[in-house]
């Protein structure tokens, strides 16, 4: 009987603790992952954009908008990336939230450096403190245009592990009771992230000084951080399809320069990429899927969306 009752306490405190922490809204997959981490069993986080939604161009349901009027916080990349809530949270009067990408010493890069690194400039790019650059004041009306900053900062596990820490502070000040827990989730987690990275390191470590090519422009990130050969991208923007001029230039270089590997991308069309690799002879690696849009969402998502991408990389560039 005892044990009963002992249980049936525990149960009823972790359902009291769950009640009383605060309610959080994310933008989506990798994000909700890195907060489901911090949060651990005191809450769980609500993703707005389901799977195989586009992170770019969304529209809220009336439920989400409603869950998004009640939170207590919003943890998101920033209008860069998700214009669509940004203006939600606008109209609603919720101020910024955490917008990460915008968070003191989160590294980023520019969308320039990276189209230069496919140009062979890649040792000379590295990340700054976005806290100490102006932000484009029109990236929201850009809607993800390739001016700027670069959004998909998740892709370096160095941001992950200070957006790890930012999140916990958050938290904490939202539920100071409860600040301790944050804090000591958010260092397992950064344990956790390392272990990732370093697995990771290892699957890329045999494509070294081989160069692979994307649907789109979206792996500066992570091609600086593990030391990748990145030859370009077919898309240098999700509003528009590239100019004759782009598309001849990348041809030029998959023909000429040793391109090992060319691959789609989830939640893309994939005609362009075949069509490319048919008149180049480049072989057509499995897709990437930067925003883990395939993956259900909860703390395990940002492991597998980064080392599915080393996977799918190395799968391609090392077969014969």
């Amino acid at each position: 009987m005892r044990t009963l009752i002992t249980c049936a306490a525990a149960v009823l405190i972790g359902q009291s603790a769950l009640a009383d922490a605060p309610k959080v809204v994310t933008d989506f997959g990798p994000v909700h992952s890195l907060v489901s981490m911090v949060m651990g069993d005191l809450g769980a986080p609500e993703v707005l954009l389901p799977m195989g939604g586009n992170a770019h161009d969304f529209q809220l349901r009336p439920s989400q908008a409603q869950s998004l009027a009640a939170a207590d916080l919003i943890i998101w990349v920033g209008p860069e990336m998700t214009p669509w809530l940004g203006r939600a949270m606008d109209g609603l009067g919720k101020g910024e939230g955490l917008a990460l990408l915008d968070a003191p010493g989160t590294l980023t890069r520019s969308f320039a450096e990276t189209a230069e690194m496919a140009e062979g400039d890649a040792d000379e790019h590295k990340g700054h403190d976005h806290a100490d650059e102006a932000k484009d004041e029109h990236a929201e009306e850009h809607e993800h245009s390739h001016d700027g900053v670069d959004p998909h900062a998740w892709l370096n596990p160095q941001n992950a592990q200070i957006w790890l820490g930012l999140i916990a502070e958050a938290l904490a000040a939202a539920d100071p009771a409860q600040a301790a827990v944050y804090r000591a989730n958010a260092v397992a987690a950064q344990a956790k992230v390392d272990g990732i990275e370093a697995e990771a390191r290892a699957m890329l470590a045999p494509v070294e000084g081989k160069a692979f090519a994307t649907n789109h422009a979206a792996y500066g990130y992570f091609v600086d951080h593990f030391g990748l050969k990145f030859a370009g991208s077919l898309r240098e923007s999700d509003a528009a399809a590239s100019g004759a001029a782009h598309i001849a230039a990348l041809q030029k270089t998959l023909q000429e320069d040793g391109v090992v590997c060319l691959f789609p991308e989830a939640n893309h069309s994939a005609e362009s990429v075949a069509q490319m690799a048919e008149a180049t002879g480049v072989r057509i690696g499995a897709p990437l899927d930067p925003e883990g849009t395939a993956i259900a969402p909860g703390a395990d998502l940002y492991g597998a969306l980064l080392l599915g991408l080393a996977k799918s990389l190395a799968d391609c560039m090392v077969a014969q």
